[in-house]
Order: C-alpha cells, then sequence, then structure tokens
C-alpha cells in the first residue's frame, strides 16, 4: 500500500520531507519490477521456430499456398490461415430433368390446380372456343378434345387451337388432342388436310411407307395446332371382324397378327413424332375381343378371352417401346383379368399391371367416360374411380359431364388425404408430358 505515501510527498505534506529519498528508492524498485514484466509478456523474442507458409499447406493448395510461396512476395510467419474458410459451399447440381421440374410445378399448385391437369374437355366442330373459357382460365382444365367432324382445314382448326391456347398459363400451355386414325374416324378434314386410309390399309403398307405416311399426317396436324394425336389403335381382333363393332367392323385396327399389329403402330408413332406431334396407344388391354361398342351401348362388352400373358397384350407392350405419350384405356370388362371392373376403373390393370408388372410410369388416359358402357355410374364418381385406379387424364366426350368430374375430383380430394396425393402423383406425370413436349416452361 504505497499510493497513500507517494501522494502526499507530492503534495510535500509537512513532517514527511525527511521520507522522500526512501520513497524516490521505491518508486525506482517498482518501475524495474514493472519493466521486467512488461519485456516477459510482451516484447521478448518468440521462443517457438517460425513455420514457413508451405510447412503447413498441403501440397496442391489453393493459389495463395502453392509452392510455399506469397503472392505479394512477403516472409509472413503468422499461422497459416484454413484454406476453406472463404470458399462457397459446392452446390449439387441441379435436375433438369422433366420429371423435377414437373414436380417443382405441381408443389406450387392448389389442389384444384392439380385436378384441373387431370381433365381434358371437349370442343365439337361448330362450337365457339370461349365456351371452353371458364374450364380452362378458372378451373384450370389442361387438356382440349377437338372433336366432332371440322370441315374448316389446318387454318380453321388453327384458329379454334390458338383462342384456346391464349386462356391457358403461357408457362403451361394446353395438351391439344384429337381423334385422327384415318378411314372412318378422321375428326379434322377440309383444305389442308389429307383424306387418310383406314387403318386397315395402312396395315397392308411397308412400315417405312407407313411412317412416311404418317409424318405428312402429322405435319398438318401440327400446322393446325394439335399436338397430340388419339391414334393408332393397337387392338387386335379375335372373333368375326363384322361382329366386333368398335374395331374390326370400323377397319380401325391394322388388320394383321398382335406383332404385326405392334410394328405397324410403332412406324405411325415414329411418323407423328417426326412432325412434333405425338401419339397414344389405345385401347388397352384391346377391344378385338367384344362385340358391343363400348361409345353406345354397355351390352356386349365383356371381353372372355383376353389374358395378360396372350398375344394382344404383348402387342401394347411392343408398341411402348416406341415411347408414345399416352396409354389409353378401354371401357369394357375382361372376364380373365378382373371381371368386377371396366379396365378404366381396374387398379389391377392399372396399379397393378401397368404400374408395377411392366413399370409404365408415364400418363394413362381413358376412353370417353362419358360412353355409354360407364352409363351406371354417377358422372361425380367417374373420373374418382379411374384416378383411383391409377390412371391421370380423363378423356370426356360429353361437355355437359365435365364439371362433374372436375367437383367430384375436387370434393375427393378436399376430404381424403390419400385420394390428394394420388391426384398429385397424376398431376406430376401430366406435367412431365408437358415439359417434355416444351409445352410447359
Amino acid at each position: 500500500m504505497e499510493e497513500p505515501a507517494m501522494h502526499h510527498s507530492r503534495t510535500g505534506a509537512p513532517g514527511k520531507a525527511r521520507r522522500w529519498p526512501a520513497v524516490v528508492a521505491v518508486v525506482c524498485v517498482l518501475a524495474v519490477l514493472a519493466a521486467a514484466v512488461y519485456w516477459w509478456a510482451v516484447a521478448r523474442p518468440s521462443q517457438e521456430p517460425s513455420v514457413p507458409p508451405s510447412a503447413s499447406a498441403p501440397a496442391g493448395g489453393d493459389d495463395e499456398t502453392q509452392n510455399g510461396e506469397d503472392p505479394a512476395g512477403t516472409d509472413d510467419d503468422t499461422a497459416p490461415v484454413d484454406e476453406d474458410a472463404d470458399k462457397e459451399p459446392i452446390p449439387e447440381p441441379d435436375d433438369n430433368s422433366p420429371q423435377a421440374k414437373a414436380q417443382c410445378a405441381v408443389e406450387a399448385m392448389s389442389i384444384e390446380e392439380r385436378v384441373g391437369q387431370l381433365v381434358m374437355a371437349p370442343l365439337y366442330a361448330g362450337t365457339d372456343p370461349s365456351a371452353l373459357y371458364d374450364l380452362i382460365a378458372n378451373q384450370h382444365v389442361g387438356s382440349v378434345l377437338i372433336i366432332g367432324n371440322w370441315w374448316s382445314g389446318t387454318d380453321g382448326v388453327r384458329q379454334a387451337t390458338d383462342a384456346l391456347q391464349s386462356y391457358a398459363p403461357e408457362n403451361n400451355r394446353l395438351l391439344m388432342t384429337t381423334d385422327q386414325e384415318g378411314g372412318l374416324v378422321q375428326h379434322l378434314q377440309g383444305p389442308g388436310f389429307d383424306s387418310m386410309p383406314t387403318a386397315l390399309d395402312q396395315g397392308m403398307m411397308s412400315t417405312e411407307a407407313l411412317r412416311q405416311s404418317a409424318s405428312v399426317w402429322g405435319s398438318q396436324l401440327n400446322q393446325a395446332g394439335i399436338n397430340v394425336d388419339l391414334a393408332p389403335v393397337v387392338g387386335t381382333v379375335t372373333v368375326d371382324r363384322n361382329a366386333n363393332a368398335p374395331i374390326g367392323a370400323l377397319y380401325r385396327d391394322f388388320g394383321l397378327d398382335a406383332q404385326g399389329n405392334a410394328e405397324h403402330a410403332i412406324a405411325f408413332i415414329d411418323g407423328m413424332r417426326d412432325s412434333g406431334v405425338q401419339s397414344v396407344i389405345k385401347h388397352f388391354p384391346g377391344l378385338g375381343g367384344v362385340t358391343g361398342n363400348t361409345d353406345f351401348t354397355a351390352s356386349g362388352i365383356l371381353d372372355t378371352t383376353t389374358t395378360l400373358d396372350g398375344p394382344e397384350v404383348e402387342a401394347f407392350i411392343t408398341a411402348l417401346e416406341a415411347d408414345p405419350a399416352m396409354v389409353m384405356m378401354s371401357l369394357a370388362t375382361y372376364q380373365q383379368i378382373d371381371p368386377d371392373n371396366p379396365a378404366a376403373f381396374s387398379s389391377t390393370l392399372i396399379d397393378g399391371y401397368l404400374r408395377d408388372t411392366i413399370g409404365y410410369d408415364g400418363v394413362i388416359t381413358s376412353d370417353s367416360l362419358s360412353a355409354a358402357a360407364l352409363g351406371a355410374f354417377e358422372p361425380r364418381e367417374i373420373g374418382v374411380r379411374f384416378v383411383e385406379a391409377g390412371a391421370d387424364l380423363a378423356c370426356i366426350g360429353a361437355s355437359e359431364y365435365v364439371q362433374p368430374i372436375l367437383d367430384g375430383l375436387n370434393e375427393r380430394a378436399a376430404s381424403d388425404q390419400a385420394f390428394a396425393e394420388k391426384v398429385t402423383r397424376s398431376a406430376i406425370r401430366v406435367m412431365t408430358l408437358k415439359y417434355e413436349m416444351g409445352l410447359a416452361q
């Protein structure tokens, strides 16, 4: 406790002058001690050997440490700096696949928008495109079927398809489809459209000639704004042709055995694709073994012979090698496969066989869900049964069925989480196709 003595000496307090020399001595001693402590703690030279940068930097490091040289030419003895401290993390490569893009797009959609992607609404010849404005712009319908007898040629059809596309979002255009098989099933005619031969006549062509012809027909569809042709028929007629009302009697099949039908289907698909138009193989697993036309009747539509390991189904599997845009499900019932459900409602055929056994993860669409074959079902439940079975895109031939099918899908998705997940998976498949076709961005 020397501070009081120092304080009093500096003030020259009386009676204390005789202590001055002692005080000076003490102060000097303290100063020496303080200097010694400072030298030991701060100013003394380091006793540790200096380490050159190259000794602690790994060979082949970043530019500042390679060869142990400092780029500024200084000899810095400080500890080496962590090379990775200032580096940005290396990002994972982006997945730009159509499926990844589709998943991101669907995740950003509301459930109503997802449901809309699962519906194909019809526009009949003579109907103004504005009739579909609300369905497309407000209820998010993502596909349109151009149906009926259009005689306005490529220019007239293009006016309608352009108007319809203008109602859709810029980054999510419409799948624009039609039935253009040839012969009695050719919805688009007039200037710019060739008169297509029946599929039976097409079956008489070589596959090379058929591909070339299909490319011409496809270019005409492309010019008209059609991007998907709901053709070809891949079914093999196994009963009397004249008795086979949906296919044989109308010359809609290639008229060959199952293998020949598959080869001609591939040629047709490839030719259409050559002109920028996608195709759909139909009607899985085939309508060649029934007598009734599912469009017009619920009678005579039980197939008793077709099996999953038979050549008729094998023709479809072979045609899948051409990578068509979709598989269309039949509305007939197949006793040897699933006797309790039409093919379009059969989880055995769709989720079980096509999805799990074959591994097909593309879009599965339907023959018209408003057809007479399904007349026993309520319109609101038709779309639900279709998606529940594992399918995706509900093709609707009658305009009055569109709203009930939309409502049924939305109501079920809102109340059933498992079903909403099926809707999401189906929407991803549809959007994947759109990204592959350049319709989505």
